[in-house]
């Protein structure tokens, strides 16, 4: 084929589609028109690219092409229509389609705790590999409390570690491995922390330092870790999806559910950095976050207990996801 006369021939049709495209606005024939020239100009692409290959000419028509697909398509811009959407029903969707793995963590991590709380409060040997005397006395009565100092930074710090522990139990809960991990590891430190305090009479304190912000906290934990073995699941056992569509679909909804529990975390390191250290009576500061845990649960249980029912996964929607091959049940 001789370029040269075929780019001749066509120039005027693709100066036409470049006027269109870049118009503010289009009547209605030059939107018609607008479709056909961008079909024409696809062809002409691809008679040029399979018999004389011109790089400049090949960009130049791509370039034109992306430039009228977009004006033909529109581009999807974020509104507060969808991020309200994605609030109120992706992400709760998301969290409550892991809550039975988030009990299950909650059970298996609560019986940890408290195995190795009084074995430390209990057994003089496991006493005392929690440090000299002096050191034992010195977390129990100065450092333990000393931690929760109130504050802008206290609250972020907190906020960046617990989401980052969050994040790895989501990430990585693919390995069936990480997820264990993370939690047996704290389970073993809140554990022995309450045991090394109970030891000296100190459990009360124990309790009231821990419970404003550590019953959001630690659900929120739960949740991570629930939804990351949900992932291993997912893999060994895919159900009637096929392997590879069943873990990508379970990937993209365990994005959502990081995010859901990274509002969680922020309003836990918020009371702790801003209420658990504060000068405010104990029974209030327990208040405040029990509160903050009930309307977690409420967040997730009725409004997406309501996704759910409508078919809400958290999962992408089907134009941005992709198209899935069906599958026989």
């Amino acid at each position: 084929m001789d370029l040269e006369a075929y780019t001749g021939v066509r120039t005027q049709s693709w100066k036409r589609l470049d006027t269109l495209a870049k118009k503010r606005r289009c009547t209605g024939p030059e939107s018609d028109e607008l479709v056909r020239l961008y079909q024409d100009v696809a062809t002409d692409l691809s008679v040029i690219r399979s018999t004389a290959p011109d790089p400049a000419v090949i960009t130049r028509l791509s370039d034109l092409l992306s430039r009228a697909r977009t004006r033909i398509s529109g581009t999807h811009e974020p509104s507060w229509t969808a991020v309200a959407r994605y609030a109120v029903v992706t992400i709760p969707a998301a969290l409550y389609r892991v809550r039975w793995w988030t009990l299950g963590v909650a059970v298996a991590f609560v019986v940890i705790a408290v195995l190795v709380g009084w074995r430390v409060a209990t057994v003089p040997e496991a006493l005392a590999a929690m440090g000299t005397p002096t050191q034992r006395l010195d977390y129990v009565h100065e450092a333990f409390a000393a931690y929760y100092e109130p504050g802008a930074d206290f609250a972020a710090m907190v906020w960046t570690n617990n989401a980052w522990i969050a994040a790895q139990s989501v990430a990585f809960g693919i390995t069936g491995i990480w997820p264990v991990i993370v939690q047996v590891i704290n389970a073993v430190n809140v554990g022995a922390a309450g045991g090394l305090m109970a030891a000296y009479g100190e459990a009360g304190k124990f309790f009231a330092l821990i419970a404003p912000h550590g019953q959001l906290e630690l659900t929120a934990i739960f949740v991570a870790g629930g939804a990351g073995l949900k992932s291993f699941w997912t893999v060994v056992n895919p159900g009637p999806r096929r392997r590879l569509v069943a873990v990508a679909q379970e990937g993209r909804a365990l994005i959502t559910v990081a995010v859901g529990l990274a509002g969680a975390l922020l309003v836990s390191g918020l009371v702790e950095g801003f209420v658990t250290g504060s000068a405010l009576p104990w029974w209030l500061k327990i208040l405040i976050g029990t509160v903050a845990l009930v309307a977690f649960w409420l967040y997730v249980l009725v409004l997406g207990k309501r996704a759910v029912a409508d078919g809400e996964t958290g999962d992408l929607d089907a134009e941005r996801a992709g198209a899935v091959v069906p599958t026989a049940a």
